[in-house]
């Protein structure tokens, strides 16, 4: 079983336990003295005999079930602990020996009473000690001072232990709650993180089996009102795209790069995307390269894949939506920065007002500016109605 108790409940625990061990056996060493001290009358004698079993008893009993921990613990507490005065109190008549097992009794008044009850219940039981030992045995400095000295020690003792307990309760505590809230906080950031997988999951889906599938169905409507040759040529191009929509997701799932990167580069990949779309379309689409294409090798490869999500999403959506005679794919890569940017001159959108509606942006636009910004990067989407789109994505890199 695991102990989720913390460290300075432990402690405590320890120092109770050994508290209550030496108090054993200080009661036990003490009733020894009692009875070794005890007078040779044998009336006397037999008497101190049976109050030191009396006492012996009592303690018991009470130790059984727990010394008092906490002042003012419980009323049957504070009944034992009288209880085991008053039977002192008869025995220190018999044997002024018995005033030593005071010292027992004033940890045992320190525990189970509060403030300044332990206090008075200290202070009478020692002018009791002194008053029945100097009876006994004659008035002397050592038999004043001894119970004095000692009331004295238990009291520093007593008070020291209580506030020790005290502080390490308090820490304990800090500590409980410092451990809930990074539990809480744990909880938080699984939960976080089960929505960003879930976000990203549906950003994979929709950039790339939603755009494929969408693709197949457009192509199957084509090849239902072409001729044969044309319609097998359709089926094929179907075909096709849903042998790379399955690549693709087997890829995703993998948490590999996506295929169109790992078998060719960036610019490789997006001149078959376009190719794609002007087949399922008809639409004239160009793809072109700002700087030599060797600099694209230094861009991360998060980054790539992003650029070529952001194109794919643009792309199916100018052939899906746009209604556009031409769309243009241009990657730009300078000092610092790389480029993508999908251009089409189709109907357009009010960019500006989907941003700001209830609804927002549709879900293709906020998957990909939520991959762009996740990666450091801008999305820019500009477009009204009648004067087409233009989607720009921006990421800073190094050469």
């Amino acid at each position: 079983m695991v102990d989720h108790r913390t460290a300075a409940t432990r402690s405590l625990e320890a120092i109770s336990s050994g508290l209550r061990t030496a108090l054993h056996a200080l009661v036990v060493v003490l009733t020894v003295v009692v009875l070794a001290a005890a007078p040779e009358q044998s009336g006397r004698e037999l008497v101190a005999l049976c109050l030191v079993a009396l006492f012996l008893g009592t303690y018991a009993l009470g130790a059984l079930r727990g010394l008092p921990e906490g002042t003012g613990r419980a009323r049957r507490d504070q009944l034992w602990v009288v209880a085991l005065t008053v039977e002192w109190m008869a025995l220190a008549g018999s044997t002024g020996a018995a005033v030593y097992l005071v010292f027992a009794l004033f940890f045992l008044y320190l525990q189970a009473f509060s403030g300044w009850r332990s206090v008075l219940a200290v202070a009478l039981s020692t002018a009791f000690a002194v008053v029945a030992f100097g009876a006994q045995a004659g008035f002397t400095a050592a038999g004043v001072l001894g119970p004095i000295l000692g009331a004295a020690v238990a009291l520093v003792f007593g008070y020291g232990y209580r506030s020790l307990a005290r502080e390490i309760g308090a820490r304990g505590a800090l500590i409980e709650e410092l451990n809930s809230t990074r539990a809480q906080l744990a909880a938080a950031e699984r939960a976080a993180g089960v929505a960003d997988e879930r976000e990203r999951l549906a950003r994979e889906i929709h950039d790339t089996v939603s755009q494929s599938l969408s693709s197949i169905v457009m192509l199957l409507h084509v090849a239902e009102r072409a001729d044969p040759d044309d319609a097998r040529r359709r089926v094929r191009q179907a075909r096709d795209a849903a042998t790379g929509a399955l690549a693709e997701t087997r890829q995703f799932i993998s948490e590999l790069a996506p295929p169109g990167l790992r078998r060719s580069s960036l610019l490789e990949a997006l001149t078959r995307l376009v190719d794609e779309a002007r087949d399922t379309s008809g639409i004239q689409a160009h793809v072109s390269l700002t700087g030599e294409e060797g600099s694209l090798d230094s861009v991360p490869a998060p980054v790539q894949t992003a650029m070529l999500r952001v194109a794919q999403s643009s792309l199916a959506n100018v052939v899906q939506h746009a209604g556009a005679r031409r769309v243009d794919v241009t990657l730009t890569r300078l000092e610092d920065e790389v480029i993508i940017d999908v251009v089409d001159d189709g109907r357009g959108f009010d960019a500006a007002g989907s941003s700001r509606s209830i609804g927002g942006e549709s879900f293709g636009l906020r998957a990909m500016r939520q991959r762009v910004e996740g990666l450091g990067g801008e999305l820019v989407v500009q477009s009204r109605p009648g004067t087409g789109t233009s989607v720009t994505a921006k990421f800073k890199v190094d050469r």
